[in-house]
């Protein structure tokens, strides 16, 4: 699956050293406003270590992890709706992203130029969202004007289209966020059509000082932009732009130990991939042979003919059924043989929805 998540945020809060840490990419990171024009693209893995210890077990010839593309959009300012700061370009590399990483930048630095001046997290965020909303205004003005000409036929369908796309302005006329609109099966057809900006899904990343990564209590700036997310039930990721560029660089036990060193029981991108993952309503299923172990990427919901057509269009074409195994059963039976030994083996047909860490082979025919 396609799917992308966009950094976006003032010039100068630290977007691209968290895409390159995230990335291991090599986007320019300057003390200057917009350093980034043209967005920097690089996929991430999902880190998820169901897929190491099937590795381990079946031992094959690669590990393919999943992955996310994450697109490192330059920074927003205000007048972004209106053009300015190249803001039409920005706000369209948005429009074409799954989900939205607002990165904040919420620490004191002399020597790092902040476009507005001054520190203040939740202005920084009413500046880019605002630019959203305002775009997204003449997005739905635009469809007000379309409907109100097409309603005239009295038709009834369209009607009901006009009176939720005009309440929806009303809504959003008051700096409310699409995403915020209290939606209805009635209503989400019609809201889902106009791929507004301020709909999309949104993780805040506050920046941090690296001398207080490790601290036991969070700063002003966080805890304004905590209760500020609670208020949408958005989450917060919370990160040392600086300190996850040195993780980044740093494999096995030599990362582990830093990561003790500091207090940190993870990296921050590594909870900020897997956040991002669960955020998007997606599941990962397994293929496990001696070539190849494999994670693969389904939202929820989705049946198996067409969790096997990610793989391949021939396997939903042709899908026959799915032998599927549990994650549990796997690691518990210690290999598929075992498993079967031990019949834990199922037969899935095309009604199947497939489970999160589900191991799978598809039986197909074309």
């Amino acid at each position: 699956m396609g799917l992308r998540c966009g950094i976006v945020g003032l010039p100068n809060v630290g977007k691209s050293t968290l895409f390159n840490a995230l990335t291991n990419a090599s986007a320019e990171a300057s003390n200057y406003p917009f350093c980034t024009i043209d967005p920097n693209i690089g996929v991430v893995g999902v880190p998820d270590t169901r897929l190491e210890a099937l590795s381990d077990i079946v031992k094959p010839e690669k590990t393919t992890a999943t992955t996310l593309e994450i697109v490192d959009i330059a920074g927003l300012v205000k007048g972004a709706s209106e053009g300015k700061g190249r803001g039409n370009a920005f706000l369209s590399n948005i429009r074409e992203v799954d989900m939205i990483l607002h990165v904040i930048r919420c620490f004191e630095d002399e020597n790092i130029v902040h476009v507005e001046g001054r520190i203040d997290a939740i202005r920084d965020i009413h500046t880019i969202e605002d630019e959203l909303i305002l775009r997204d205004l003449e997005t739905v003005e635009k469809r007000e004007e379309k409907l109100a000409n097409q309603s005239k036929s009295g038709n009834k369908d369209i009607i009901r289209e006009l009176e939720t796309v005009r309440s929806l302005k009303e809504f959003m006329e008051t700096g409310r966020r699409a995403a915020d609109f209290p939606e209805s099966e009635a209503t989400a057809d019609t809201i889902r059509e106009l791929f507004l900006l301020s709909a999309k899904p949104v993780i805040y990343v506050c920046n941090i000082s690296e001398h207080e990564i490790s601290g036991a209590s969070e700063n002003a700036e966080v805890q304004e932009v905590r209760e500020y997310a609670n208020r949408s039930g958005d989450q917060v990721i919370i990160v040392s732009a600086s300190i996850e560029a040195e993780i980044s660089e740093l494999e096995g036990e030599e990362k582990e130990s830093f990561l003790e060193e500091i207090g940190l029981c993870d990296s921050g991108l590594n909870r900020l991939v897997n956040c991002a993952y669960s955020n998007l309503g997606l599941i990962t299923y397994f293929t496990a042979g001696p070539k190849e172990v494999r994670a693969w990427t389904v939202r929820q919901g989705t049946k198996a003919p067409q969790a096997a057509g990610v793989i391949h269009s021939d396997f939903e074409r042709g899908f026959i059924r799915a032998e599927t195994i549990s994650y549990e059963d796997y690691v518990n039976n210690g290999s598929e043989q075992m498993v079967r030994e031990a019949g834990k083996v199922r037969l899935e047909g095309k009604d199947y929805h497939v489970c999160d860490g589900d191991v799978m082979f598809f039986r197909f025919n074309v």
